[in-house]
C-alpha cells in the first residue's frame, strides 16, 4: 500500500477507519439538533426526518467545497505534520481522534448537546501543545495561533448570535404570522398543519444540509490531515492543477513583493519577506517545465507544498500589516495570486469526500433519540412550540452557511441549542428556562476545550513514546 511497511499501512487504515467513525458519531449526534423540531412536532415521522436529513447532509459535504476543511489542516504548521519519521504523524492522529471520539460518544450517551467542532479544535490544540513537552524547537509554534484565534472567536460567539437572533426571530414571527397554533406546543400524536409541517420541513432541511457543509468539512479536513502526515508525497499536490500556472501566480507574489518599501518593515515583516523571497525561488527553481505535479519528483513534492504555504501566509502576513506601501490595485492583485496559487495544496481527493459524505449521512440516520428529548423537552419548561423550533432552525442554518462561506469551523450544536434557550426567553423571559439543563449544557461547553486538550495532548505523548 503506497510502498508503506505493513506495520504502518495497518495504522494508516486504523487512523482512515477511526476518522469515518468519528464523521459517523458527528452525523448522529448532531443531526439530532437538526431533526428534533420535526419529529417533536409530529410533522414527519422519525425514520423519515432522519433519511431526509442524512441525504442533505451527504449533499451539503459534496456540494461544501474544502474551505473549512483547510482551516482544520492549517491548524497544525506543516512543520509540525510532517517530520522524518511517519510514525509521528501516526502518533499525532490515533491522539487526536480517539480523543474527539470519546468525548462526543460520551457526551452523546448522556443526551448532552455537545460541539463536535469544539472537539476537533480541543483535541487540535492539545496536539500542538505537547510538543512543548518534546526535544526539538517547535514549541508553542507547533499551533497555527492565527488561525486558532479565528476559529476559536467563532466557537465563542456563535452560542451569543445564536440565542440573540432566535429572540429577534420571535419576534419577527409574532409581527408577521397570527395564527396562534404556531406559538401552541405540540400535541403528542396530533399532526399539525399542512403550512407548518412545511415551514419546519424546510428549516430542518436547512439546518441539515448547511450541517453538512460546515461538519462534514470537518470530516475532510481530519482525512486530509491523515493522508498528508502519514504520505505526504502522494497527497502534498493536487495533480489536476496546472503547475506553471501556478509557477505564474508564485512569480506574480514576487514582483509584487519586491516593490514594497522594506525600510518600513519591522524584524517580523522583514522575515516573511525574505521567506517569501525564498521560497517563490525555490518554487520555480524545481517546477521548472513540469505541467503536472505527477512529473515532479515523489520525494521533491512535499518540499513544493511547503514552498506554497510559506509564500502564501507570509504574503498574508505583509497584506494584513500595516505597513505594505503597495497601492490598493496591487494588494488585490496580491490577493488574487494568493488565493490562486493555494489551489495547488488546498484540494481534496474525490474519495475522500464521497466517504465522509456517506459516513455522516449514514451516521444520521442512528442514535438521534438521546439529543432529540434535551432539545425538545429539557432547554425550556415548556415544550418546544412551532415558532421556536422553527426560528431556531433559520437562525442556525443562516449563522452555519455565513461561517461556512468564510471557512470557518462554527458548531451546529451551539447555535442551535442556544437558538432554542433565546426562543424560550422570548416568550417567557429566563424564567421559562430549566436551569439544570442550561448548566449541564454550559458546563460541557466549558470543559470541552479543557478536556480534549489534556487528553489528546498526553495520549500523544503516549503514542510518540510506544510508536
Amino acid at each position: 500500500m503506497f510502498g508503506l511497511e505493513t506495520s504502518l499501512a495497518i495504522l494508516l487504515i486504523i487512523c482512515i477507519i477511526l476518522a469515518c467513525f468519528f464523521e459517523f458519531i458527528n452525523g448522529f449526534h448532531d443531526t439530532a439538533n437538526a431533526v428534533a423540531t420535526v419529529i417533536y412536532t409530529n410533522s414527519l415521522k422519525p425514520t423519515v426526518a432522519v433519511v431526509y436529513s442524512g441525504i442533505l447532509n451527504f449533499t451539503g459535504v459534496m456540494l461544501g467545497g474544502i474551505t473549512v476543511a483547510m482551516g482544520i489542516v492549517n491548524l497544525l504548521p506543516m512543520d509540525a505534520l510532517v517530520d522524518a519519521n511517519p510514525y509521528h504523524g501516526i502518533a499525532m492522529i490515533l491522539a487526536l481522534l480517539l480523543s474527539a471520539i470519546v468525548w462526543n460518544f460520551g457526551t452523546w450517551y448522556y443526551g448532552i448537546p455537545s460541539s463536535s467542532s469544539h472537539t476537533i479544535i480541543g483535541s487540535i490544540l492539545g496536539i500542538g501543545l505537547a510538543f512543548n513537552f518534546l526535544p526539538g524547537e517547535l514549541g508553542m509554534s507547533a499551533v497555527n495561533w492565527d488561525k486558532a484565534k479565528d476559529t476559536g472567536l467563532a466557537l465563542l460567539i456563535s452560542p451569543l448570535v445564536g440565542f440573540s437572533l432566535a429572540i429577534i426571530m420571535m419576534f419577527i414571527f409574532k409581527r408577521l404570522i397570527k395564527n396562534e397554533i404556531i406559538y401552541k406546543e405540540p400535541i403528542a400524536g396530533k399532526i399539525p398543519p399542512l403550512w407548518v409541517r412545511i415551514l419546519l420541513w424546510c428549516t430542518c432541511g436547512m439546518v441539515s444540509f448547511f450541517h453538512g457543509q460546515n461538519d462534514g468539512q470537518k470530516g475532510v479536513g481530519l482525512m486530509m490531515m491523515i493522508l498528508i502526515a502519514v504520505l505526504p508525497s502522494q497527497f502534498a499536490l493536487d495533480a489536476s492543477v496546472d503547475l506553471q500556472k501556478t509557477k505564474t501566480s508564485v512569480v506574480q507574489i514576487q514582483t509584487l513583493i519586491l516593490k514594497a518599501d522594506t525600510t518600513k518593515f519591522g524584524e517580523k515583516e522583514k522575515k516573511s519577506y525574505h521567506d517569501i523571497l525564498k521560497h517563490a525561488a525555490h518554487f520555480s527553481e524545481l517546477v521548472a517545465a513540469g505541467k503536472s505535479s505527477e512529473q515532479v519528483e515523489l520525494s521533491k513534492r512535499f518540499s513544493l507544498r511547503k514552498d506554497i504555504v510559506k509564500v502564501t501566509k507570509n504574503a498574508d502576513k505583509l497584506i494584513k500589516g500595516e505597513n505594505l506601501s503597495l497601492t490598493i490595485k496591487d494588494q488585490k492583485e496580491l490577493g488574487t495570486q494568493i488565493k490562486s496559487s493555494k489551489k495547488l495544496i488546498e484540494y481534496a481527493p474525490s474519495w475522500v469526500i464521497l466517504t465522509i459524505s456517506l459516513c455522516l449521512g449514514l451516521g444520521t440516520m442512528f442514535g438521534w433519540k438521546r439529543v432529540v428529548k434535551t432539545i425538545g423537552e429539557k432547554i425550556g419548561k415548556q415544550h418546544m412550540s412551532y415558532a421556536q423550533g422553527a426560528s431556531a432552525e433559520i437562525v442556525a442554518s443562516i449563522g452555519i452557511g455565513l461561517a461556512t462561506w468564510k471557512g470557518v469551523p462554527v458548531s451546529t450544536t451551539h447555535m442551535l441549542s442556544s437558538g432554542i434557550a433565546g426562543s424560550m426567553v422570548a416568550k417567557k423571559g429566563l424564567k421559562n428556562l430549566q436551569k439544570g439543563t442550561i448548566k449541564t449544557i454550559a458546563l460541557t461547553w466549558l470543559l470541552t476545550l479543557p478536556v480534549t486538550i489534556i487528553l489528546s495532548g498526553g495520549l500523544f505523548l503516549v503514542f510518540r513514546a510506544i510508536l
